[in-house]
């Protein structure tokens, strides 16, 4: 006889991703000649529900190495970074729930992708790329059957005698 129940349990209700892109620019002590390297670090973010939609504040460091005075030094410029996206995500099942979690994932770090020399300024282009998940709980519905499954295999724990002295007369006990 087959019944039903309920479960509830924590499902993803909702799931996403989306690449970000910033230009922001720096202007150095120093007028750059030429930019050496660009280097992305201490990247936090958090999510946060905001009505229907998801908003991600995060920042991060931006480290700039470049060449100055007709190329014969090098300086490095430090720039840290803010930001503020608001996402859609579509639900995968029209639910009302109130006590839902926000997880977000970095699943590209924020890179420079475009570093140039602009009017003495240093314009560079960040691209981010973050993977959204709204959690929640739900219910499932499964079947069960209230018969128990027969008993069909019988275990034997006699052990045959002829395996037995095998097993003493292969046994070294000088080993050690």
């Amino acid at each position: 006889m087959a019944s039903t129940r309920e479960i509830v349990t924590k499902a993803v209700l909702g799931k996403g991703k989306r690449t970000f892109t910033t230009t922001n620019s720096v202007t150095p002590d120093i007028t750059p000649s030429t930019i050496l390297g660009c280097w992305v670090i201490n990247h936090t973010f958090r999510g946060n529900k905001n009505s229907d939609r998801i908003e991600i504040v995060g920042s991060y460091d931006v480290n700039i190495w470049y060449s100055c005075e007709d190329d014969t030094k090098t300086e490095v410029v430090r720039d840290s970074n803010s930001y503020r996206e608001v996402v859609n995500i579509k639900r995968k099942e029209d639910t009302d729930v109130t006590n839902e979690e926000i997880i977000v994932r970095s699943l590209k770090q924020p890179s420079c992708v475009k570093a140039e020399i602009v009017d003495g300024k240093i314009v560079y282009t960040i691209e981010k790329e973050l993977g959204i998940e709204l959690v929640g709980d739900t219910k499932v519905k499964i079947s069960y059957d209230e018969e128990e499954d027969p008993w069909d295999d019988l275990i034997d724990d006699n052990m045959d005698e002829n395996i037995e002295r095998q097993i003493d007369s292969e046994v070294n006990e000088d080993y050690l």
